[in-house]
């Protein structure tokens, strides 16, 4: 059985105009220790769709409908309260800048131990024992004296480290992790990367990662999933989405990476944007961007068949 199944979701932002649509009715699963990357850019709903598993949605975002089944539970369903005996404990959530994330004016010892706290019944030498192990886990030097640190005291990179010590405290089945490498530089990334490799192949942690970037899910993930206006355009092993991407979008993204441009050139670029929830075409919400666009495409929106939701890779 699926660790985590999403079944059509359906999240909404009631705005003053009327309800607008996020996510329209995706689905995935995720196997237990499996890698599944989401990709897209700004505004395809990745972020969206993290933080409605954990229903961590700000107003006005809601969940209007569908299934998030974890470990046999739905937790779409759940009481406030009875979803924080889930987040951190059994699903562990990492965001993308570690300074919002991590409080200022309390030490890394301090937060730490307030989360085992807030889960566990351990007395504070054992939780000082886990939390040690955890940044010596995370490759930490000196973990004793960062536990006395503050977050302005550490590097970008170790700040990201403490972040996934911290997601890890309590031996979660599932770890989220939202853009976690955008704010370093691109020799801490490829670290950070391999350290969730790492982790999850040591630990038998399912990673769900958010990330506008197929360059880190082609290094990190089982299977891929693309997003684009809130639907699932495209989804399969990463290494054949890679290989063959069928849908027009996919092969944009992938185009875009600057290893797949000459030197001395301009990147390749998808034109146009992102509609907005307000501004969505009428059919498949790609074609005003998509060089193989038809009349069908612009009114009439395709279903996911076959791994991919498009008319011209569906012929």
């Amino acid at each position: 059985m699926a660790l985590l199944e999403v079944r059509d979701l359906v999240v909404e932002f009631g705005l003053r105009e009327g309800a607008s649509m996020a996510l329209d009715g995706i689905s995935f699963a995720l196997e237990p220790g499996e890698r599944l990357g989401i990709v897209g850019e700004s505004g395809a709903g990745k972020s969206v769709a993290a933080f409605s598993i954990l229903n961590l949605l700000s107003a006005p975002g809601y969940i209007a409908s569908g299934q998030i089944i974890f470990d046999g539970v739905d937790l779409a369903s759940l009481s406030e309260s009875a979803l924080r005996t889930v987040r951190g404990r059994r699903i562990g959530m990492i965001f993308q800048d570690p300074m919002m994330t991590l409080n200022p004016v309390l030490s890394i010892g301090e937060q730490m131990l307030e989360c085992l706290r807030a889960h566990s019944n351990c007395s504070e030498s054992e939780a000082r024992h886990i939390c040690i192990e955890r940044l010596r886990q995370v490759q930490i030097p000196s973990p004793e004296q960062r536990l006395r640190q503050y977050p302005h005291e550490l590097s970008g990179g170790m700040r990201q480290r403490v972040i996934i010590a911290i997601a890890l405290l309590l031996d979660p089945q599932l770890i989220i992790a939202d853009e976690p490498t955008t704010a370093l530089d691109v020799t801490i990334q490829a670290e950070i990367m391999q350290l969730l490799r790492e982790l999850c192949d040591n630990e038998g942690v399912a990673l769900l990662l958010i990330t506008h970037d197929l360059g880190v899910v082609a290094q990190l993930t089982h299977r891929t999933m693309v997003l684009y206006a809130g639907r699932v355009v495209e989804q399969a092993e990463t290494a054949a989405l890679i290989r063959a991407p069928r849908h027009p979008y996919t092969r944009g993204l992938l185009d875009a990476l600057p290893e797949r441009t000459e030197p001395g050139r301009p990147l390749n670029q998808i034109p146009g944007s992102m509609p907005g929830l307000q501004s969505m075409p009428s059919g498949c919400a790609f074609h005003p961007r998509c060089n193989l666009a038809r009349a069908r495409c612009q009114s009439e929106s395709p279903a996911l068949q076959h791994g991919v939701a498009c008319w011209e890779a569906a012929c």
